[in-house]
């Protein structure tokens, strides 16, 4: 993906080349223990820094194509990624459940058809 300032040098204002490349959250904290009340993600890009044993984040309910990364800062402690909703799916996971993900990881995922995702994880 091209950086923001060299989509700027092609004549797009700043505004624009951010959104082109994405935006990032740089402090998220998880929250909840299910899909229903876990911390909505709202960027392209999310830096997890607060993240309780248990607790977690949802996927935004986004287009098919796009893509979401997330890395977990959290010293010690997993954060469970889940769908937007409990009628999608990651990977093999069974509809509206999450996956962990570890301390110091991170995840890119892709939305591919309107129910599915797919998640590859750091080493």
């Amino acid at each position: 993906m091209a950086l923001a300032l060299d989509i700027m040098k092609g004549g797009f204002p700043a505004f624009a080349a951010r959104a082109i490349g994405g935006q990032v959250q740089s402090a998220v904290s998880g929250a909840g223990t299910t899909i229903s009340n876990a911390t909505a993600l709202t960027a392209s890009i999310n830096v997890v820094t607060t993240c309780a044993s248990g607790a977690g984040v949802t996927l935004p309910d986004c287009e098919i194509g796009d893509e979401v990364e997330i890395l977990n800062l959290v010293s010690g402690n997993a954060c469970v990624v889940y769908p937007p909703t409990s009628s999608d799916q990651i990977n093999q996971l069974s509809a509206g459940s999450g996956f962990q993900l570890a301390a110091n990881t991170a995840v890119k995922v892709r939305r591919f058809t309107s129910t599915r995702f797919i998640a590859w994880l750091s080493a």
